[in-house]
């Protein structure tokens, strides 16, 4: 019989610098007096971030949702705006909060990502953009995307929240369609406390950013554009500074974890897994399962509730989706969502940061199968 574990184990935990580190960082910022408006450290943070994912131009903003929603009123978007059901609520609650309606379109039952072979038939007059989201950092069909954008003469943002550091047979994840957008949680591999970015190829875009998220301001006599507060304050740059030098050896424990559930994992009848493939440089982000009950013999929710009685804390990651939502579930799009309904009923993220050891991942593949 299998023993839970003594203390439990989370689903994520932040990587965090050690806090005498953290508090070196800061006695600049207390010598200086200034904690926000684009100082020091958001200044420094946004270069190394630009060079660390290979991108023309970034903004730092104070989170990801904000990102989104600045995104879209630099590139003017209004009407519809077709997206995956498959995401995160802030895909889809930053189109809404732009008055924009979120057009559900189905997903690729192997990526989860949006299937570009169902977007074409979900245009109409009012649709102005693509918003793909790079599921579990596993790239969308970026080439394809961009012909049917192309074709039909629509902009693309991409929400990279999952993303941070993939690159795509060599080239940044963040280099694609008009917009990407990273985000900086703390349950993310690069975290700020609080943050988010978004890159851009057009300088314009880059320059209307800066605006945007103060307010409009350009100096102390002119306001320019139509504004909100989307600043990162230097307490959370600080911290990124800190956390972008941990990333890499963040990355290399993650892939031992990584290669060690797929070692125990990979024959188990009713599990299945999607990994990025050669050309891809992965994030590291989730480890995510898909319970398939007929074959393995046990619902993902029995799974996932079982799971907690030896101390392990999964996650039903994206589950409800976001089609689902109160909001959203009477929009036309939002019926006959076959695979997404299918898959958010499989899937389950597992624990998956530096902390967890190897020892921890092969007792937590041991307990799955005693479930079978």
């Amino acid at each position: 019989m299998i023993e839970p574990f003594e203390k439990p184990i989370p689903i994520s935990r932040p990587v965090l610098p050690l806090l005498g580190d953290f508090v070196n960082e800061l006695e600049d910022v207390w010598e200086s007096k200034w904690i926000t408006n684009l100082w020091k450290k958001h200044q420094l943070l946004e270069e190394k971030l630009r060079e660390e994912l290979e991108v023309p131009y970034l903004s730092l903003m104070n989170n990801g949702t904000t990102a989104l929603m600045i995104a879209f009123k630099i590139l003017g978007l209004e009407g519809e705006v077709i997206t995956t059901p498959f995401t995160f609520p802030a895909t889809v609650h930053a189109l809404s909060w732009e008055g924009i309606e979120p057009v559900f379109c189905d997903i690729d039952p192997v990526t989860m990502n949006i299937d570009p072979n169902k977007i074409e038939e979900l245009i109409t007059p009012k649709t102005t953009a693509i918003l793909p989201v790079h599921v579990f950092g596993i790239p969308c069909d970026m080439d394809r995307i961009q012909e049917i954008a192309d074709k039909h003469g629509l902009k693309v943002v991409y929400d990279a929240a999952h993303a941070f550091g993939v690159e795509v047979n060599g080239e940044s994840i963040g280099n694609f369609g008009d917009i990407t957008m990273f985000s900086f949680h703390p349950a993310k591999l690069f975290h700020t406390v609080e943050g988010g970015a978004i890159s851009f190829k057009d300088p314009a875009h880059k320059e209307k950013a800066d605006f945007m998220r103060n307010f409009g301001i350009k100096n102390s006599d002119e306001v320019v554009v139509e504004g909100i507060n989307g600043k990162m304050n230097e307490m959370q740059a600080s911290m990124g500074l800190l956390v972008l030098k941990m990333i890499e050896e963040e990355r290399r424990k993650r892939k031992i974890l990584l290669d060690t559930y797929v070692q125990h994992l990979e024959d188990i009848p009713g599990v299945s897994f999607c990994l990025t493939g050669s050309d891809v440089v992965d994030s590291y982000q989730f480890f995510v399962v898909r319970i398939d009950e007929s074959a393995f013999g046990r619902s993902r929710d029995y799974v996932y509730e079982k799971f907690k009685e030896y101390n392990v804390f999964t996650r039903k990651y994206f589950y409800p989706l976001c089609s689902q939502y109160p909001h959203y579930k009477d929009l036309p799009s939002a019926q006959g969502l076959k695979v997404a309904e299918q898959i958010a009923g499989e899937v389950l993220s597992f624990p998956y940061y530096g902390e967890v050891t190897v020892d921890d991942v092969v007792k937590i593949c041991n307990i799955l199968k005693s479930f079978r």
